[in-house]
């Protein structure tokens, strides 16, 4: 740099992506991008967990015609009965199933990231998400 500049900060933890149109995503929903539109989490490949959602949002019209604000952060996700993530998986990753449940694998290369599995207890498993 030849001369100082004015920082630009966003909100670390906040982010608001576009939605996908015709989806609602619920208050505290797991938030994946899918194609760059934001859309409620779900068992697919080739998405990215973002946070989750603050607010619930309906987008009744195009691509994009609405955000959704979202939080990364280390919140509680139920645990799937069949693949459960256990005391184990604890610092590595495990894979999103829908909007509020995680799995310990990924389904056969059928389910994405969630984030860093970072506790369990019996209610969950507390999941690192959107870094």
């Amino acid at each position: 740099m030849s001369e100082g500049r004015q920082l630009v900060e966003s909100a670390p933890d906040y982010s608001d992506p576009p939605v996908k149109g015709g989806v609602t995503i619920h208050q505290g929903a797991l938030v994946v991008m899918e194609s760059g539109l934001a859309v409620p989490g779900k068992t697919a490949t080739n998405l990215t967990a973002v946070g989750f959602a603050l607010k619930t949002v309906k987008n009744t019209g195009a691509d994009g015609s609405v955000t959704v604000p979202c939080k990364r952060g280390t919140f509680r996700l139920f645990n799937q009965g069949g693949d459960a993530v256990t005391a184990g998986d604890i610092g590595k990753d495990c894979f999103v199933v829908d909007d509020q449940t995680v799995a310990k694998t990924n389904g056969t290369n059928t389910r994405s990231v969630a984030g860093k599995v970072i506790a369990i207890d019996a209610a969950g498993v507390f999941v690192r998400v959107g870094y």
